[in-house]
């Protein structure tokens, strides 16, 4: 971030674009269940984009989120004892939280790009996939998820039916309405005007 000029003409409309979907108010919510979730320890951001950015760029408490989310024993991300402050190691970082995430559950387009939030480029995005998380998460109903559950929507489940045999040929039988039906219905009395005329 410190190496990049000032944005002008059509990217700086894109980027201003970009950050007016960040949404203020789901910050708070992701706020509070990542320290539902992780525990006090992560600690609190400060209010903002940028502050939510500093918080979650170096991705340690996006690593104890996953983590989180998984029982005892089998945590996908490992955690180095001292938060990294190099700058590849921070991008390695976020880049496990990723394919855990992916891992998890999370769809690729709901998940964000590295850069998306050690740039501050789109963190909207990253708004989108935690979530896309916490909606698996209370989804999934495992007794890993903490927190209120109404914060995040639950994802549709698949609702599989069973039909016996009867059932099956029974079905074979009925016309549905979007196949047309005849009954009562014909062409008498119907005129399209005057047949055409042909001089000769």
């Amino acid at each position: 971030m410190a190496n990049k000029g000032p944005a002008y003409g059509m990217s700086r409309d894109v980027q201003s674009k970009i950050e007016k979907k960040y949404d203020d108010e789901l910050e708070d919510r992701l706020v509070e269940w990542i320290v539902a979730q992780c525990g006090a320890a992560v600690g609190r951001p400060e209010r903002g984009r940028l502050g939510f950015q500093v918080w979650l760029k170096n991705g340690i408490v996006l690593s104890r989120l996953v983590n989180s989310l998984y029982p005892d024993g089998s945590k996908p991300v490992k955690i180095p004892d001292t938060p990294p402050t190099m700058v590849f190691k921070q991008m390695e970082q976020i880049a496990q939280f990723l394919k855990a995430a992916e891992d998890y559950g999370v769809v690729k387009t709901d998940v964000f790009q590295t850069v998306d939030l050690f740039e501050a480029k789109d963190m909207a995005a990253v708004q989108r996939t935690l979530m896309a998380l916490g909606s698996l998460a209370v989804t999934k109903n495992d007794g890993n998820y903490h927190g209120d559950p109404s914060w995040f929507m639950k994802k549709a489940q698949e609702h599989k039916r069973e039909f016996t045999e009867s059932q099956l040929k029974e079905g074979k039988n009925v016309i549905g309405l979007q196949m047309g039906s005849n009954k009562g219905a014909s062409q008498a009395g119907m005129s399209y005007g005057r047949p055409r005329q042909i001089i000769s």
